[in-house]
């Protein structure tokens, strides 16, 4: 077959119309024609052929039906951890049945390239996981590595922490000017190679030892693009966020590129207060947020301070297992565990083990901190770091806190103009945050269908329009001529999120047959074992 043509669904283009019934053909990669059906009073579209219109299909085009269903441009996560383990079949079904066609990597400011990979594999490990087979120094290599391999895309964001370490290597201290100029030409190398933007991650190690100065000066090579600089920011989210957004202003106004901020945690109304106060300040900005009130992260960031965090793996374990330095983390650091706002004194009942790479704990995942030391017959306290020096630092976690944010008010948030899809989906472990698998199954099975938060037609703007032109994915996001052939099928009565935080590996229903690239990749919920997708460059701005 040469061609496909998805006949008797009903379509929604990204441009903000209603649904039209119409049929998709498709041939080579590219979406050729909407054929409009007649009977709904529409018009054919521009580049349409009448004679498939007609229903003559020519004998090499490969018909789908997609009655009863909705025709979609596939999704982009504009914020995922899947660049290392998107080469796991289980992993590209969790994406592909909520829809997903491309993900965004190179978050938080850590990630394989540039260099060899062996920092990001080592220390976020517990999030990214190690890449297979990447062996090279550049962003080129690693795009290069998905290419033909996998059935779904992937962009990347030069990871500004990354490219920190290849330069500075574990230092607390302010950039020099020649290493600033160093870090720049890795960022414009990484741009060149086709990288999507700069991420920073200012609550890890190394990005935050960087001030806004050092990284307003990695942004430059991105303004000539009109990328974006996308950031975890420091300090905090919630009610703190206004400290974050107003360095993030101060960055994207010194280097004149558009904000991104991940994972956007704050009160829908404050959100909405930021974003008009962002916009006063002459930046673009945009940002993600997933529809769960639980966060999850490396449970060294949470449970160790910055400065244990930065220093050699090796050497961290040693005082870890040295009962004076695990007393002064006792006497100075856990007072202010119990004072953060989000966890407060019960901390030890809010986190619960994700993973672990410790074989003597695999009994642990899917416990809360408080249990797993009742199990142990100790104490929280020597239970996390406990679970640190056993997993040698490899463990992350799913973190709840004190004030769950009702639907009503994540509906808000999610239904933000500036607000784009992202899940924050990390894979690593045995009972994950159900994010992963959820995200994008919940966006339309509560925030459109149930409340009515978004209409079908700005959810897809919502979930793959609005992010392919911010991440300039090509001719993504859309359905027209011309247009990538990047397509699901969603079925408006059945689509919803499987996974939950007790039961976090379930797979979205709903959608079922999936295109990229002209091929389907997903038929009946299964994986076809095409793979036509690869590594996503950046091209110029829409």
């Amino acid at each position: 077959m040469t061609g496909l043509l998805l006949r008797g669904g009903h379509v929604l283009t990204g441009d903000g119309r209603p649904p039209l019934r119409a049929d998709v053909l498709v041939e080579g990669d590219r979406v050729t024609a909407v054929l409009a059906d007649a009977s709904d009073g529409a018009v054919v579209s521009d580049g349409a052929d009448a004679t498939v219109a007609v229903g003559d299909v020519p004998p090499d085009v490969e018909v789908i039906d997609a009655s009863g269903r909705l025709v979609l441009p596939g999704f982009v996560d504009a914020h995922s951890h899947a660049e290392g383990v998107v080469f796991d079949e289980q992993v590209q079904l969790a994406l592909l049945r909520q829809g997903v066609t491309t993900v965004i990597g190179g978050q938080d400011g850590v990630s394989y390239a540039p260099g060899d990979g062996a920092f990001a594999s080592r220390y976020f490990a517990p999030i990214n996981g190690a890449h297979p087979t990447y062996a090279g120094t550049r962003v080129a290599d690693l795009l290069a590595s998905y290419d033909g391999r996998v059935p779904l895309g992937v962009a990347y964001l030069v990871p500004a922490g990354t490219v920190r370490h290849e330069v500075m290597g574990g230092a607390r201290r302010p950039a020099t000017a020649e290493e600033i100029a160093s870090m720049t030409a890795l960022v414009a190398e990484g741009i060149e190679d086709g990288a999507v933007g700069l991420s920073t991650g200012l609550d890890y190690v190394p990005g935050i030892f960087a001030d806004a100065a050092e990284i307003a000066a990695l942004c430059a090579p991105l303004a000539p693009a009109g990328l974006p600089y996308v950031t975890h920011m420091r300090g905090g989210y919630e009610l703190n966020a206004q400290v974050g957004v107003e360095e993030a202003a101060a960055i994207g106004r010194s280097a004149g590129v558009p904000v991104h901020l991940s994972h956007f945690h704050t009160p829908a109304a404050e959100a909405a207060r930021l974003m008009t106060w962002l916009e006063g300040q002459g930046v673009s900005g945009s940002f993600d947020a997933y529809p769960y009130t639980r966060g999850c992260s490396l449970l060294a960031m949470t449970m160790l301070p910055p400065e244990w965090n930065a220093l050699d793996p090796a050497m961290a374990i040693e005082q870890l297992a040295d009962p004076a330095r695990r007393e002064e983390l006792r006497r100075d650091w856990f007072p202010q565990v119990a004072r953060n706002p989000s966890l407060g004194p019960e901390w030890a009942e809010l986190i619960t083990l994700a993973h672990t790479a410790a074989p003597e704990l695999d009994w642990a995942p899917g416990l809360t901190l408080a249990q797993i030391a009742e199990r142990r017959g100790t104490d929280p306290v020597d239970a996390a770091l406990d679970v640190l020096l056993l997993s040698r630092l490899d463990a992350n976690v799913v973190m709840a806190v004190q004030d769950q944010r009702p639907v009503a008010d994540l509906g808000a948030l999610i239904a933000h103009p500036a607000h784009m899809g992202g899940s924050d989906g990390i894979f690593i472990g045995a009972h994950p945050h159900p994010r992963a698998r959820g995200t994008f199954a919940a966006y339309l099975a509560t925030y459109v269908l149930e409340h009515g938060h978004l209409d079908w037609p700005t959810a897809v703007q919502h979930l793959a329009t609005a992010p392919a032109d911010r991440f300039h994915l090509g001719d993504r996001g859309r359905i027209r001529p011309g247009a990538v052939a990047d397509l699901i099928l969603v079925d408006p009565h059945r689509v919803r999120e499987a996974a939950s935080y007790d039961s976090p590996l379930g797979l979205a229903e709903g959608i079922d047959d999936v295109v990229v690239g002209g091929r389907p990749v997903l038929r009946g919920g299964r994986l076809t074992g095409e793979t036509p997708g690869g590594g996503v460059r950046a091209t110029a701005a829409p």
